[in-house]
């Protein structure tokens, strides 16, 4: 679990990937880390997805901050954001 949890904080998004190749990676090694019995947010894992961001999405990322809704935006909504604006 240490090894996944180190695997999840350490992974980045690398300048050939696109957001679906970067976010499914991620989301792996988050499937991994449940099924062994811990708990991660679905908050977690979106902060964790937009830190790991290239800049190239900074203004997608400010533009979906200022969304009053942005606190409770799901993994799959944030996805489907970024893969649009790709």
């Amino acid at each position: 679990v240490l090894n996944l949890r180190r695997e999840f904080e350490a992974v980045k998004m690398k300048e050939s990937e696109s957001v679906k190749d970067f976010t499914d990676k991620l989301l792996k090694i988050v499937t991994q880390i449940k099924l062994l019995g811990e708990k991660l947010s679905d908050q977690h894992v979106v902060e964790r997805i937009l830190v790991c961001l290239l800049e190239r999405f900074e203004s997608k990322i400010f533009a979906l901050e200022e969304n009053k809704y942005f606190s409770q935006i799901s993994i799959v909504e944030l996805v489907n954001a970024l893969q649009a604006s790709e």
